[in-house]
C-alpha cells in the first residue's frame, strides 16, 4: 500500500469535507503541519470543528481557517494569541469548548486507545465540569470527560519510512502522537521520507499502523509566535 503523495492538497483529495471534526498537532506554531493546513483551507471545506491545543495566530496555523470562516467550533486549552478568534468568538460567531491542557490531551490518548471516557480531578468546582457527571473516588471527587475522535488527523513529524512510522524532532512532538491516534485517518506531514528499515525500530515514536497519508514538506516555515531578544 502507497501511503506517500506528491502534494499536501492531493493527500487531503477525498476524505475532507464539510461539517468534520479535525484534530490538528502542534503547540502554538511549534510542529504544527503547516503544508496540509494551508491545503484544509484550500480545500473550502467548512462547518468545522478543529481540535487543537492552539488556534494558530493571525494570518497562519489555524488561524487562516479561522480568517476563511470555515471553522464553527474549537475545542482549545490556549487560544490567547489570535485576534481574529477573539473577535468571532465575542462576537457569538465561533463555538469554544474550553478544555484544560493536560484533560485535551488525554481525551486524545483515550480516543486513540478506544477508551470512550475517564475520570479527572481536573475542572472540578468549575465550570469544566458544569453539566458533566461527577463521581467520588476514595473520598475524591472526579468529573467525567468524554474521549476525543476526529474524522481527520492532520500531524507534523520529522521523518517518516513509507510505512508511515514516525520519528519527531524534541519539542515538535507535543500533541502530535496522541492527535494521530485519535484520527480515523491520519496524514501526516514530514520533512524526510526514508526507506523501511532505515529507523531502528526502537527509534519508531509512532507505529505506521496509524498513518494513512504521508506527504513532503522538506522546507517548512517553521514561524515562531513571539521572540524576545536582548537590547544590544
Amino acid at each position: 500500500m502507497n501511503k506517500i503523495y506528491p502534494d499536501a492538497k492531493a493527500a487531503l483529495a477525498g476524505i475532507v469535507a464539510d461539517g468534520q471534526t479535525i484534530a490538528v498537532g502542534g503547540f502554538g506554531l511549534c510542529g504544527i503541519p503547516e503544508a496540509l493546513i494551508a491545503a484544509l483551507r484550500d480545500s473550502g471545506a467548512t462547518g468545522l470543528t478543529a481540535i487543537s491545543n492552539n488556534a494558530g495566530v493571525d494570518g497562519f496555523g489555524l488561524g487562516q481557517l479561522l480568517e476563511t470562516r470555515q471553522i464553527k467550533k474549537m475545542i482549545s486549552s490556549y487560544v490567547g494569541e489570535n485576534k481574529e478568534f477573539a473577535r468571532q468568538f465575542l462576537a457569538g460567531e465561533l463555538e469554544l469548548e474550553f478544555t484544560p491542557q493536560g484533560t485535551l490531551a488525554e481525551k486524545l490518548r483515550a480516543g486513540g486507545a478506544g477508551i470512550p471516557a475517564f475520570f479527572t480531578k481536573t475542572g472540578v468546582g468549575t465550570i469544566v465540569a458544569d453539566g458533566k457527571e461527577i463521581r467520588e473516588f476514595d473520598g475524591e471527587q472526579y468529573v467525567m470527560e468524554r474521549s476525543l475522535v476526529a474524522d481527520v488527523s492532520l500531524v507534523k513529524a520529522w521523518k517518516a519510512d513509507k510505512s508511515g512510522n514516525l520519528v519527531f524532532r524534541k519539542t515538535s512532538r507535543n500533541f502530535n502522537p496522541n492527535v494521530a491516534a485519535a484520527g480515523k485517518i491520519c496524514v501526516v506531514e514530514v520533512e524526510e521520507i526514508v526507506d523501511v528499515g532505515a529507523i531502528d525500530p526502537d527509534a519508531v515514536h509512532l507505529p505506521g499502523i496509524y498513518v494513512h497519508r504521508i506527504v513532503l514538506n522538506a522546507t517548512p516555515e517553521k514561524r515562531i509566535e513571539q521572540r524576545t531578544v536582548r537590547a544590544n
